[in-house]
């Protein structure tokens, strides 16, 4: 199963020409300036540059206009694509911190309302 949000697509919306660059900057998490200075230097160097781009151009789909619902949901899928096991500790990570937290306020609530203590404690 493939989320839309781990797929390559040209960006044609930041892109200079046909977006593959934009495109590439967007799937890495990479500056488009870096990644465009890459090409011209792996163009120069081997003359394949401007038919990889260009087979990419016609591969490619162009990117969905609502991918992301924002900046921190593009960081993430983002992470997502660079190492899935990574983002799925920080993830549980995040679910712990949460889990911590709301035991937290139950202990409060609980500490501080003998009524509702002595009714769990009967349930028990």
């Amino acid at each position: 199963m493939n989320s839309p949000r781990t797929r390559f697509y040209r960006d044609k919306l930041n892109g200079k020409l046909l977006g593959v660059c934009a495109g590439i900057a967007d799937y890495t998490g990479v500056d488009v300036l870096w990644v465009r200075l890459g090409m011209v230097l792996f163009t120069m160097s081997t003359g394949f540059g401007i038919p990889l781009y260009i087979i990419l151009a016609m591969v490619a789909d162009k990117k969905p206009a609502a991918l992301y619902s924002d900046r921190d949901e593009q960081k993430f899928w983002q992470g997502v694509r660079q190492s899935p096991g990574r983002t799925a500790r920080e993830v549980r990570a995040q679910f712990r911190d949460i889990d911590r937290r709301l035991a937290d306020i139950e202990t409060f609530y609980v500490s501080s309302n003998p009524r509702l203590s002595a009714e769990i404690e009967r349930l028990r």
